[in-house]
């Protein structure tokens, strides 16, 4: 299910007054995935709407439906019919054929079945979300201490880990399958940048076997090569370098969307749109990578680890 987390009290302003709040806090489980074309129309309405000075409850009542409806067409929950799309055209003011031709394009595409649907029975709704977020971002940001990043691994790696989960042989074949996709579409979208900060404790834990773990570091020293793929390595043993950040992935919509983070958990996931939280993790995870090793002294480190360790 999906649970609405109470606002933190550090979110309260001095005055007493509940800061603005750009969006949720919510923790997915086994409900409908957000759609990022969604929740980009939506926010785009709601633009809009502000821009007029319109209220929700006063733009409810021009559309014919109730507050609630228009929070979820703003919040991304739901879709509006391509009337009520119309209707908003017309109490927002938006005339520009061009702008009318975008949001009526992120409806349709929000229409869509999505590519994972065919492996949709298998893979996690929080996980159908983050690939969601993963297709539309421009920028992908992501720090994990326990595994490596799902588009960092090797299929082999990769096997080994979806093994562990929960599910059947054949299950854990279609997920297996469902992440080299995820893999392949990234590889295709030549505007997507993705910057990781891969922790050395995660390379010291091992996943699979010996062979598996010396095949996957020799592919992060290939990926520190890759001018799309950005990774530090957080070392161990340095001061400098604090890792309460904890599970972090952070996109970036080049403002189609506010910035989004999002945390993976044991059997959910935090989604996070609230701008002060979001905010907070992405100046946590900049300290991070500021401390973090650059690619090459990342190179000579995993090559030193390659040649003293047992993989």
């Amino acid at each position: 299910m999906s649970k609405q987390l109470p606002v933190p009290a550090e979110l309260e302003e001095a005055s007493g007054q509940r800061a603005r709040r750009r969006g949720a806090v919510r923790y997915l489980q086994n409900e409908a995935a957000p759609c990022a074309e969604r929740m980009m129309l939506g926010y785009a309405l709601r633009l809009r709407r502000e821009a007029t000075g319109l209220s929700a409850h006063e733009a409810a009542r021009r559309l014919g439906g109730s507050p609630s409806k228009v929070s979820r067409i703003e919040s991304g929950t739901i879709s509006p019919k391509e009337g009520d799309l119309s209707k908003f055209f017309l109490m927002y003011g938006i005339t520009d054929p061009e702008e009318q031709d975008r949001l009526r394009e992120l409806l349709e595409a929000a229409s869509k079945t999505a590519w994972w649907q065919p492996w949709a029975a298998v893979a996690p709704k929080y996980l159908q979300a983050v690939v969601s977020f993963e297709d539309m971002a421009i920028g992908v940001r992501s720090y994990d201490p326990i595994y490596l990043h799902g588009l960092l691994q090797t299929p082999e790696y990769a096997r080994a880990l979806i093994k562990r989960g929960r599910g059947s042989a054949a299950t854990h074949a279609t997920l297996a399958e469902f992440r080299a996709k995820r893999q392949e579409r990234f590889a295709a979208a030549s505007d997507k940048k993705l910057l990781c900060i891969v922790d050395e404790a995660t390379l010291a834990r091992p996943v699979g076997s010996a062979a598996i773990m010396h095949d996957q570091l020799e592919h992060l020293i290939e990926l520190t090569y890759d001018s799309r793929v950005r990774l530090r390595l957080a070392p161990l043993y340095d001061y400098r370098v604090h890792v309460e950040l904890g599970s972090a992935t952070i996109f970036d919509f080049a403002g189609r969307l506010p910035t989004i983070s999002f945390a993976e958990g044991y059997d959910g996931g935090l989604v996070i749109e609230d701008e002060q939280m979001v905010d907070r993790r992405v100046k946590a995870f900049d300290a991070l990578a500021t401390n973090s090793l650059e690619p090459h002294a990342m190179r000579r480190r995993l090559k030193a680890m390659l040649a003293t360790s047992r993989y």
